[in-house]
Formats: structure tokens, sequence, C-alpha cells
């Protein structure tokens, strides 16, 4: 299993910023996030976050909660996400599950990092889960060797850094701005003072998301960051694209520009 320091270490020893690739397991199929994610893999992307799909997604903008009712409709479970996380894996990418903390909490936390571990996961990034009540997550996910990481905002305080950055394992995610996910014509200038005041807090990595969609988007949070994270712009091409293998290709030649652009 490749875990994120691998990750991290090889990026670092490239002199380049790790490339973070996102999509919900289950969308546009169940088989077709574990080949688009693969793809995604074999074009540049370094980590792939799993969607879990959730009914009420408060943090995600219009394309993602488009690709997640498609998952829910295709009747995404949490065991076809495992088994999506088991596939990604085999392609030798780092593999993370972002989730809202209901369906950990409802499947069982202990049981879910267990779960996670041993389909070939490697961490889970819990947007919505508060330093304050992460003790027991971060226990149950030490016990399987999973990382743990959470998000800090440019309205974060420093002191509110501190706590979430002592709850992470695996990078600190930074985003970019106050909002929804979703690309955007430029990356918030807020972004790169976040990553500088993380670095005052921790060693940890610190990838920047919400908001990049270009590769000269990726280059430029490359510049500041220790990784750059995507996930809208993957999706709207597989919901532009009218079959499964014009989106394949349009998924493979994004991350080939976004891994360009890191190693700008």
């Amino acid at each position: 299993m490749t875990t994120l320091q691998t990750v991290f270490e090889k990026a670092r020893a490239d002199k380049r910023a790790a490339l973070v690739g996102y999509l919900p397991a289950g969308f546009p199929t169940k088989d077709g996030a574990i080949a688009a994610a693969t793809a995604m893999v074999e074009a540049g992307c370094d980590v792939i976050e799993i969607g879990l799909p959730y009914s009420d997604p408060l943090m995600d903008g219009p394309t993602i909660q488009d690709a997640v009712h498609r998952a829910l409709t295709n009747g995404t479970r949490i065991a076809d996400v495992l088994r999506t996380v088991e596939g990604v894996a085999k392609s030798g990418a780092a593999v993370l599950v972002m989730t809202y903390w209901n369906p950990i909490d409802r499947y069982g936390a202990e049981r879910f990092a267990r779960s996670l571990a041993s389909a070939g996961g490697t961490g889970t990034i819990t947007p919505d889960l508060t330093p304050e009540e992460a003790g027991p997550w971060r226990e149950y996910s030490a016990q399987a060797g999973i990382d743990t990481v959470f998000l800090v905002a440019p309205s974060s305080t420093d002191e509110r850094i501190q706590a979430v950055a002592d709850c992470c394992t695996g990078f600190v995610y930074a985003a970019s701005l106050m909002g929804v996910t979703g690309a955007r014509a430029s990356v918030s200038s807020a972004a790169e003072g976040l990553v500088k005041r993380c670095r005052a807090h921790t060693d940890l990595p610190v990838c920047v998301g919400l908001g990049v969609g270009t590769g000269a988007q990726a280059a430029e949070v490359a510049g500041y960051a220790d990784g750059v994270i995507v996930g809208s712009a993957f999706i709207r091409g597989l919901l532009d694209a009218p079959d499964e293998a014009s989106g394949l290709a349009s998924v493979r030649a994004l991350a080939a520009e976004l891994a360009a652009g890191v190693r700008g």
C-alpha cells in the first residue's frame, strides 16, 4: 500500500507538489468510478480521494452535488466505496476516503477504520468533524494504521489552525476560500497566506483545494503548497462526456495537464 508519507517524500525529492484528484464512488457508475480514478493515476495523480456519497453534502458545490446524486441513484453504499478504494489502490496511488461524519458514525467508527485499512485505504478526510470531537476517531484510525486529515479555512484563527494541525497525520487540507467546492477562474489570493500560516504550526505537508481546475492554476498553487487538490474539474469532464470512453479520455487529459502544472 502506498502511503501519504511516501507520496510526499517522493514529491519533495522531485522538487514538486503532489497532485491529488477527487471522485465520488459510484460515479459515473460503480465500475466507472474505478476506471476513471485509475486513468487519473496513470496520467499523473499521486493521491486519489474517493468521495463517500452522502445525501446532505453541505460543503459541495453544484458539480459535486450532481455527481453525488447520480452515485446515490446508482445505489452506491459504503461497501461500494470500500470496493472502489480497493480497486483504485491497485493503481499504486495513495487512496483516501473523503466523507462527512454521519456515514462513519452510523457504520461504526472503529469498524469503518478497520474496513478502510483492509481495503488498502491510507486515510480519511472528514470536513465536518471538529477537533473537539475527533478524539475517538483519531484513536480508531491510529489503531487501524490510517491517516486523519482535517480542514482549515482562510477564516481560521492561528489557535484554530494549531488545533486542526494537531489532529492531522497525513497532511493539512487548506481550503483556499470560504464557500463550496467548484473550479473557479482564479485561485483565491488567501490560499498562499493560509499555507504560510499553517507552516508556522506544523511540519506536515499542506495541500490546497477548492477552485483549482487548470494546469496554470495547479502550477500557481504548486509554487507555495505541498499538494494541489482537484475535484470538480474532473467531475465536469465526466458529466459533459457523451459516453464512458470520452469521459475517461477527458479525465486522463486533465490529469496530464495538471501533472505538468505541478511539475512546472
